[in-house]
């Protein structure tokens, strides 16, 4: 597939094809980006009461080269290592990734609110050498850790580098009033103290930070994201240096005539941990030079409204579910932000009526894309001033996108098809797993799951999903594993799990539930995955079954419970 119809609609400096990555590591591009910019501040993390506290670039710079010291030095960590990060938004996120890729090790992001269980399965497999943790998670490390211990733990505050009064009132609210700081029983560095060891470590030896960021290659494995896939077990996707760069660059190609480096201010609500918030927030608004305005929980959304009063927002990304809340909150309807740009959505599906709603109320649009973990995760935007509704956008700079068959043949053009990506970035592989590797990669090119269609322009618009894979406000849920957890419930015969559409967060995990025992409860089932499972993947509806509809060989027939669902949702 040589022709490249959809390049006609990048705007007038964009190019076509990005060679290759402009930085040969992550490393080398924040040391580049800090000497350009300097004081300026980089980061802001912003509190639900305006309480804030602000890094400059050169001090993230300089707390970042300190932490790759202490972990190659103190902690004695070699290049190619894992490191575990399991933080929100906050100062200390930024300081954490880059001292790592600065090290030469490997990133492992981890979700926050992750249960003991969920973080002991991607320590079991990431097998990290070190593990970077906000102290309100910290009490389930002795439990995810057992059997596999992990040798280095560096504990930090949600409020973490604020000034003195907003961190220590921050600290006196958690330990006391809402007591969600409860005591590490495990042996620890505070980050702050780390960064002091390194530094020492550093002058007393003279230690080169660059002689580590100059020992990265391009193709070195930078990040373990996590994802799963049908079968809900979770696969390490190998993002390259080379990858994240890439893709950030391909996804700043198509905005390059709308923002100026030096003088965006970019709002981050997603969770850096996030594949999409990692690449587009905080690599994409460091490349740009941007104040980049940190939201450590977005819930409630009235957790926004201070930062939009206090700060000239011009940049937003989120998912469907953020611009749909936001656009119901009644101070937000009063006062929209008077310098935006636009806004940027991915993730999961942005609704056609949320997208209208939004740009009635700003008078910006809100630009889809479409990506996947694996993919870093950017595979198509929507050029600005070009964007189509309902599309995902064209390939952005040196991708191809293709939808095939069943046999893995092109379709005809308008017809649907399995979408096919290739482009440079493109995973390295899933971390110890050769054999799923080569179920999703066929001659170079990597096959989604998604049904798409393709316009003679080169726009693309999904119409199904392959897999059965539920995405819940941007966040993946593998029937699987919630189905796994339901098996465990003594009072559960048997069950199945599908996604629904929902109003507020895309869609929702809906079980069809067989009961063992009669007395069994819809709050017994929620009560239950609560305890094992991360609040978004707990079902928001139970429906309870005699039977569920199974193949001739027993298979449970999850498509046909779909089918019902989607029947029932489009006669309402």
């Amino acid at each position: 597939m040589t022709d490249r119809p959809w390049t006609a609609f990048y705007g007038a400096g964009a190019r076509a094809e990005i060679e290759r990555a402009s930085y040969r590591s992550i490393g080398e591009l924040v040391r580049s980006v800090a000497q350009t910019y300097g004081r300026a501040p980089a980061f802001t993390c912003c509190l639900p009461n305006g309480m804030n506290g602000t890094l400059s670039f050169a001090q993230v710079d300089e707390m970042s080269d300190a932490l790759a010291v202490y972990l190659r030095e103190v902690a004695g960590l070699a290049a190619g290592d894992r490191v575990a990060v399991q933080l929100p938004n906050g100062l200390s996120f930024p300081i954490a990734v880059f001292g790592v890729l600065k090290a030469g090790c490997v990133l492992v992001n981890v979700n926050p609110l992750y249960t003991a269980e969920e973080m002991a399965k991607q320590f079991q497999d990431a097998e990290p050498h070190a593990l970077i943790i906000a102290d309100m998670f910290a009490d389930k490390v002795p439990a995810a850790t057992r059997g596999h211990p992990i040798p280095n733990l560096i504990v930090t505050r949600v409020a973490e580098f604020l000034p003195a009064l907003p961190r220590g009132i921050v600290g006196l609210v958690q330990k006391y009033w809402d007591r969600s700081i409860k005591p590490v029983e495990i042996g620890h560095v505070r980050l702050p103290q780390a960064l002091e060891a390194g530094r020492a470590h550093r002058a007393a030896e003279r230690i080169e930070v660059d002689a580590y960021i100059r020992n990265v290659q391009p193709d070195d494995v930078a990040v373990l994201q996590y994802t799963g896939g049908t079968t809900g077990v979770a696969k390490g996707a190998m993002l390259t240096h080379a990858n994240l760069i890439l893709n950030m660059e391909q996804t700043m190609e198509l905005i390059s005539d709308a923002v100026k480096k030096g003088e965006e201010v970019a709002l981050t609500a997603l969770p850096m941990y996030h594949v999409f918030a990692f690449t587009v927030n905080l690599l994409g608004f460091w490349w740009l030079g941007a104040r980049n305005i940190l939201i450590p929980n977005p819930r409630p959304l009235s957790n926004l409204k201070r930062a939009f009063e206090n700060y000239r927002i011009t940049w937003l990304s989120g998912v469907n579910t953020l611009f749909n809340g936001l656009t119901n909150e009644v101070w937000f309807t009063d006062s929209p932000p008077r310098h935006l740009k636009f806004a940027s959505a991915g993730g999961m599906a942005l609704q056609t009526a949320v997208a209208r709603k939004w740009e009635a109320i700003t008078g910006k649009p809100v630009l889809q894309g479409y990506g996947l973990t694996e993919t870093s995760p950017v595979l198509t935007f929507n050029p600005l001033g070009k964007a189509r509704e309902g599309s995902i956008g064209v390939p952005v700079p040196s991708t191809l996108i293709a939808c095939l068959d069943d046999a893995g043949n092109p379709v005809p053009q308008g017809q649907p098809g399995e979408i096919a990506a290739r482009g440079p970035q493109i995973m390295a592989g899933y971390w110890k797993r050769p054999d799923e590797t080569a179920k999703v990669m066929r001659d170079g090119w990597f096959l989604t799951g998604d049904i798409g269609v393709m316009d003679g322009d080169g726009y693309v618009t999904i119409v199904d999903r392959k897999k059965d894979m539920v995405v819940v406000s941007g966040f993946n849920v593998y029937p699987n594993e919630v189905e796994d957890c339901l098996a465990t419930h003594p009072g559960i015969l048997e069950s199945a799990v599908i996604g629904v559409p929902d109003e507020a967060t895309g869609e929702a995990v809906k079980a069809f539930v067989v009961r063992r025992d009669p007395g069994l409860t819809e709050a017994d089932i929620r009560d239950h995955c609560k305890a094992h499972l991360t609040a978004y993947k707990v079902p928001k509806r139970v429906e309870f079954r005699d039977e569920l509809p199974k193949s001739n060989v027993g298979k449970i027939l999850r498509k046909d419970l779909r089918a019902e669902a989607m029947a029932r949702h489009a006669a309402e």
